[in-house]
């Protein structure tokens, strides 16, 4: 059972790892992470909330006959960046949680 002052400092936690959260929260909104195919052809960048904020497609693609080749890069390039971010936030989430004892599968940003 919780006394007076174990109740205060389990409050005093609750109220620390709640502005954590926020922090890490505001830090993965601001991340922007580039995934690429074809070696580079195809760039995408995304932001921490997952949104495409920039596309850059080499010029020598725009020649291509084959439209699927180019839907392909860029759907390869999306994904790629997808990826990279999630890992990113799950490195921002990681230095979090064993501190607080929670779950590393514990990720409300992703």
């Amino acid at each position: 059972m919780l006394d007076k002052n174990n109740m205060m400092k389990f409050m005093e936690q609750a109220q620390e790892i709640q502005k954590k959260m926020q922090n890490i929260k505001k830090e993965i909104s601001k991340m922007q992470i580039k995934g690429e195919s074809g070696a580079g052809l195809v760039q995408i960048t995304v932001n921490g909330n997952n949104n495409c904020i920039k596309t850059n497609i080499d010029p020598s693609l725009l020649n291509i006959k084959q439209k699927e080749i180019l839907e392909d890069l860029i759907t390869a390039a999306f994904n790629s960046a997808l990826q990279k971010i999630n890992e990113e936030k799950k490195n921002k989430m990681y230095q979090f949680t064993p501190e607080s004892n929670f779950p590393n599968t514990i990720n409300p940003f992703i």
